[in-house]
Order: structure tokens, then C-alpha cells, then sequence
């Protein structure tokens, strides 16, 4: 009898130990399920928004584990799980970061009965009537990188968790590809959007895209208000992540860049670039969805109001190119293509503002009714308001004289124009000579003429001097003889001493003492002689002796110097 006790106590004893390394092996595989299941996810509170984008999107069928374990061997699917029990540690620990980051692996897309069918879908329509194909963006190289689902597919927020980032695919297709009149997004607009085919009213004329498009119009001449941003990728934005001098360094080697961030670790674009916007305002979603069938609630909407237009921030720029580039380049002394030296207007050089001079308002015309445009004009009395009263007149003066020599120059280069014309064609040589020399004198008058000139009074007179002597070269040239204008200030190099010196109080010294060791009559010099003929003239206060100064004085002085 104490046999069967002792046996039908070694017999409980047993199927207590069996029982209990049944349950924990039920636990142990209740608890890996349960680990498996998004409310285990859930239950970290920094997962928290995540959950919920997930619960709200169309991927709440599916769970977290489906997508975040790619399908792999079990080898992987055991680095997973240790990976995932290492990050409840660190939520037990306290040492997890606040910003999760977890890879999706395009196999876990791409698995038979998820997307498995994308890539031979051909070209199709989302929701936001975009064409889309899903082959060339993840079997070619795009921009050079090799693209993963996640690239585009990276947005995370209520209702979006792991839908289409389009910003993602603005900063691609625009980045880098012009602004404006000149923008060309990567496939061009069609590449992306179809002609809309159907007619729309804006107040109470019927338009239709087809028509301006069989005419060749493009489409940045009406939507040029839809790109907005540069995509740029700031270096501040490394250091949230990075704090390598080593990998710094490699800041602008974009190829290592996009290889590790976008092809290796699927980081999504707008983690480094900022945004770039595109597409139309609420106001004009109607427009937007011309090129197919509307949604029903809004089958109104497709006679478009031009009060419901959004208010577009205008870029005068896109029709007014480089309006005030020669006065800027003339102002700044650095023209371009010219061969002129740089010789900066000195007010350039105390950064005199263009609103400096130009401050006078002047409305537009009074029949405008009320439309009334604003410019801004250069004060005739701006030299006065800066330097005083000793310089009232002069600017008017400048500008006069300008407008004279122009004229004069201008009906010279007339005359060569006509004897260049009558040249022989058989005299190949000189007529080529003539031409090339009036083209370069053409060029000179033009630029300071519609420059105005009297943004840098120094460097035109240099420019006109210039024109003079190719004026002088293209009538020898064409055996012509042109009208004298050695009396002009600007072309024989007076014009210091008689525009501006004058007017402002500057005296001209009668003598200079020390010129190699002797004293020399500068008023009487200066009576017989332009200022060019010893100095070099140059910019305000910059007029020195030429360094071939000893033979200029030697033509006069019977070949000795003074």
C-alpha cells in the first residue's frame, strides 16, 4: 500500500511538473503571439500616435509585425525578434530614444497577397489623378538612386500611415529643375497629370486645356503659382542624427548621401530636404480635377467663379527679365562681355542703396481709375539732399552732357554704318576690320545709352573714350571721315575739371612742387592740356600720372623731359 502512495504521489508530483512546463510553454507562445499583435505595440506610450495612424488607415487589417518583419529566413525572423525584445528593455530601462525608427523592406510590400501585382499594373490613376507607374521608379535608378517603397510611401499621421507622400515626389520631379517661365519638372507636367478634356468656366468665358495645348501653349503660361520651395537640405539638419565630423564631412558627396539614407536605410526624403509645395489652393479643387469624373458633392463646382481663385503672390520677374541689369552692372563697375575695366561707382562702394537717389513717387496715369502703379523716380534733387547745396545742378549737368556726347557718338556710327555698307565685298579683310570695330564701338554706345550712363559717370566716360577710338578704327577702315567731337568733356577727358570741379568749389592748383625734385605749372598745363593727357582717369579721386609719363611730357618739350 505505501507503494502505490508513494507511486500515486510520484505520479501527481509528475503531472504537477508536466502541467506546469505545459502552461509556461502556452504562456511563452501566448506571449510571442501576443508580441506579435499591434496592442502589444501599443501598449509603449511613444508608440502611441503610431497605433493610431495605423488603426485609422487602410492597413488596420493587417499587423505591425506583417509589414516591420520582412518574410525572411528564420535566422532573420530570430535577429527580428531579439531586436524587438531588446527594445522593450529599453522601454522596462528607460533608455529608448522618443523617436522611433523602423525599416519596411520592400519584400514585405511586394509579398504575394499584399502588392505583389504593382509592378505589372502598368500606369495608373490615384485618387488625386496622378499617373503613376510603379515599375520604373523601383527597377531604374532614379536621379541616380535606387528608390524603395518607402520612399514614396513614408508618411505617417491619421489616415496616411504608410500611403503616398507626395511631397516626397515634389522634391524629386522639381528640385533643381528651374522656377518660373523656366521651370521643367522631371517627365514634364504631362508625365504626371493628363489634359484635362472636359470644358470649365472661369466668370464668363468657357475654356478647354486641349485647345491651348494643340497651340503649343505650356503650361507654366497660366499655372506659374503652383511650385513653391527649393527642396533645399540644410547641414543643421545632419546633427539630429549626426555628430561624426567624419561623416560630415561627406555633406556634399550626394551619392554616398542618398545611397546610405535612401537605397540602404529607406530614410524618408523630408527627414533632411524641406518641403516643396505644389498643386492648387481648396478654393480651385474643382480645377484640379478637370482631366476626370468629379466626386458627386462636388459636380457644382466644375463652373469655376473667379472670386473663388486663390490670391497668387505675383512674380513680376517671370515677364520683367533682368530689367535693371545694366544700370546694376554700370552702378557696381562689373560688366559683363564688354572688356571694360571694374571701376565701381563710388557711392556702389559706400552701398548706396538704389532708393538713395531714386525716391521720387510718381503715380500712374490719371485715366487708370484708380488703378494707379508707383514708381519710383531719381530725385533731381538727391545730390543735393546727400552733398548740399554746392551740388545742386549737377546731376542735371551729368546727364546732359551724357545725352549729348551719346547723340554725337551715335550719328558718327551712322556715318560708318553707310560707308561699311558701300565697302567692296571684294576687300574681304578691311571690310571684316570695319565691321568687327563699329559692332564693338555699337555695343558701348548702346550699353551706356540704355544704362543711363549717369549710374557711373567714370566707368561711361571710359566706356565712350573706348567707342571713340573703334568709331576712329572702323573709318579708317571704310576710308570715311566723321564729324570732330575733340571738344566733348567725356571724349577728351575734361570733364572733372568742367562738369563737376567748378560747380562744387574745386580749385585747380597752379603749381605742383616735387615732381622729380622741380616745380611744375599744373593751372597752365590744365588750360593747354586735357586731364587725360598725363593721368590716367579713373575713378573719384583716382586720376595718377601715367607710367609712360616722361615720353608724353617729351612730346612737348622738344623730346626732353621737364
Amino acid at each position: 500500500m505505501r507503494r502505490i502512495k508513494i507511486g500515486r504521489r510520484s505520479f501527481g508530483l509528475g503531472t504537477i511538473v508536466l502541467a506546469a512546463v505545459v502552461a509556461l510553454a502556452g504562456a511563452l507562445a501566448g506571449a510571442v503571439k501576443y508580441s506579435e499583435s499591434p496592442s502589444f505595440c501599443r501598449s509603449c506610450h511613444i508608440m502611441e500616435p503610431y497605433y493610431q495612424a495605423w488603426k485609422a488607415s487602410k492597413h488596420n487589417q493587417v499587423a505591425c509585425v506583417e509589414c516591420h518583419y520582412p518574410p525572411a529566413a528564420p535566422r532573420t525572423l530570430i535577429w527580428k525578434k531579439f531586436q524587438a525584445l531588446s527594445q522593450v528593455v529599453k522601454y522596462v530601462t528607460r533608455t529608448y530614444s522618443s523617436k522611433p525608427f523602423a525599416k519596411v523592406d520592400d519584400a514585405s510590400c511586394l509579398r504575394s497577397g499584399c502588392h505583389s501585382r504593382r509592378l505589372i499594373q502598368g500606369k495608373i490613376m490615384t485618387k488625386t489623378h496622378i499617373l503613376f507607374d510603379h515599375r520604373p521608379h523601383l527597377l531604374e535608378l532614379r536621379r541616380g538612386m535606387r528608390l524603395r517603397c518607402v520612399s514614396c510611401h513614408s508618411q505617417v499621421m491619421i489616415g496616411n500611415h504608410i500611403e503616398v507622400t507626395y511631397a516626397t515626389c515634389f522634391i524629386c520631379h522639381f528640385k533643381g529643375r528651374g522656377q518660373g517661365r523656366n521651370l521643367r519638372p522631371i517627365a514634364g507636367c504631362t508625365g504626371c497629370h493628363q489634359v484635362p478634356t472636359r470644358d470649365f468656366k472661369i466668370g464668363s468665358i468657357t475654356y478647354n486645356h486641349k485647345s491651348f495645348v494643340a497651340r503649343g501653349v505650356a503650361c507654366q503660361s497660366c499655372h506659374f503659382d503652383i511650385v513653391q520651395g527649393d527642396g533645399a537640405a540644410p547641414k543643421e539638419r545632419c546633427l539630429t542624427c549626426h555628430n561624426v565630423p567624419e561623416i560630415l564631412a561627406r555633406y556634399k558627396d550626394w551619392k554616398f548621401i542618398h545611397k546610405r539614407h535612401v537605397t540602404d536605410n529607406n530614410i524618408a526624403c523630408l527627414h533632411c530636404h524641406e518641403e516643396i509645395r505644389h498643386g492648387f489652393s481648396d478654393d480651385t479643387g474643382a480645377l484640379a480635377r478637370l482631366g476626370g469624373p468629379p466626386p458627386p458633392q462636388r459636380a457644382k463646382r466644375d463652373a469655376v467663379s473667379i472670386a473663388r481663385l486663390p490670391t497668387l503672390a505675383f512674380d513680376c520677374s517671370l515677364c520683367h527679365l533682368d530689367q535693371h541689369k545694366g544700370q546694376l552692372e554700370l552702378y557696381s563697375g562689373q560688366t559683363s562681355g564688354l572688356g571694360l575695366p571694374i571701376m565701381p561707382n563710388p557711392m556702389f562702394l559706400a552701398r548706396v542703396d538704389c532708393s538713395g537717389c531714386h525716391y521720387d513717387q510718381t503715380k500712374g496715369a490719371a485715366s487708370s481709375k484708380g488703378v494707379h502703379g508707383v514708381t519710383f523716380r531719381a530725385s533731381r534733387q538727391a545730390c543735393v539732399r546727400c552733398h548740399g547745396p554746392r551740388f545742386k545742378g549737377l546731376w542735371e549737368s551729368i546727364h546732359q552732357e551724357l545725352a549729348r556726347t551719346v547723340a554725337a557718338m551715335s550719328a558718327n556710327l551712322d556715318i560708318v554704318a553707310k560707308a561699311v555698307a558701300a565697302m567692296p565685298p571684294a576687300d574681304t579683310a578691311k571690310r571684316a576690320a570695319a565691321q568687327d570695330a563699329f559692332s564693338r564701338a555699337r555695343r558701348l554706345v548702346d550699353f551706356i545709352r540704355d544704362s543711363h550712363g549717369d549710374h557711373n559717370i567714370y566707368l561711361a566716360a571710359v566706356a565712350l573714350r573706348r567707342a571713340q577710338r573703334q568709331t576712329e578704327l572702323a573709318a579708317q577702315a571704310s576710308n570715311t571721315q566723321l564729324n570732330d567731337l575733340s571738344d566733348l568733356p567725356l571724349i577728351n577727358q575734361t570733364y572733372c575739371a568742367t562738369l563737376c570741379h567748378p560747380k562744387v568749389g574745386v580749385k585747380i592748383p597752379r603749381e605742383i612742387e616735387h615732381y622729380k625734385g622741380k616745380v611744375m605749372p599744373h593751372g597752365m598745363h590744365a588750360r593747354m592740356l586735357p586731364c587725360g593727357q598725363c593721368h590716367d582717369m579713373g575713378v573719384h579721386r583716382k586720376a595718377p600720372l601715367k607710367p609712360n609719363i616722361d615720353a608724353v611730357c617729351a612730346n612737348c618739350h622738344q623730346g626732353s623731359a621737364p
